[in-house]
């Protein structure tokens, strides 16, 4: 039987992670670059709470590799942290998948807020030009 291979997207505002997971020694890439070098820690340490969370033992058998693209270093740390946090989901089970949700439900679930498109005789999405009837 082939090894089990996962895809997973996921987003936060506008940046967008992509992951592959499989079989492997437990090596986590970021855009290239090995998890424990990643920076800034802030972002890493976002990055980390669903292994810590789910335990090393069940990342001790994947490799992951993810590319984010977009927006800023935050958006695509949270990005990348659903995508690890969906894969962790599907091969460790029902039980990680609880694991998760009751720490933090953004962990599985994208949020949906969007920028909001900037709209005519405006200068911005909800802002408009003064009137003056003087």
């Amino acid at each position: 039987m082939a090894e089990k291979v996962l895809v997973v997207s996921g987003k936060r505002k506008t940046a967008i992670a992509r992951g592959v997971a499989h079989s492997g020694s437990g090596k986590v890439l970021i855009n290239g670059v090995p998890l424990e070098l990643y920076k800034p820690e802030v972002a890493k340490l976002k990055i980390i709470e669903p292994i810590e969370i789910a335990g090393h033992d069940l990342l001790s058998k994947l490799d992951i590799t993810i590319n984010t693209e977009g927006g800023g270093f935050m958006g695509q740390a949270e990005a990348a942290r659903i995508v690890i946090s969906t894969i962790l989901a599907e091969f460790g089970g029902e039980s990680i998948r609880n694991k998760l949700m009751a720490y933090d439900r953004r962990m599985l679930v994208e949020d949906p807020r969007r920028t909001e498109p900037k709209k005519f005789g405006g200068y911005s999405a909800r802002r408009r030009k003064q009137k003056s009837y003087r």
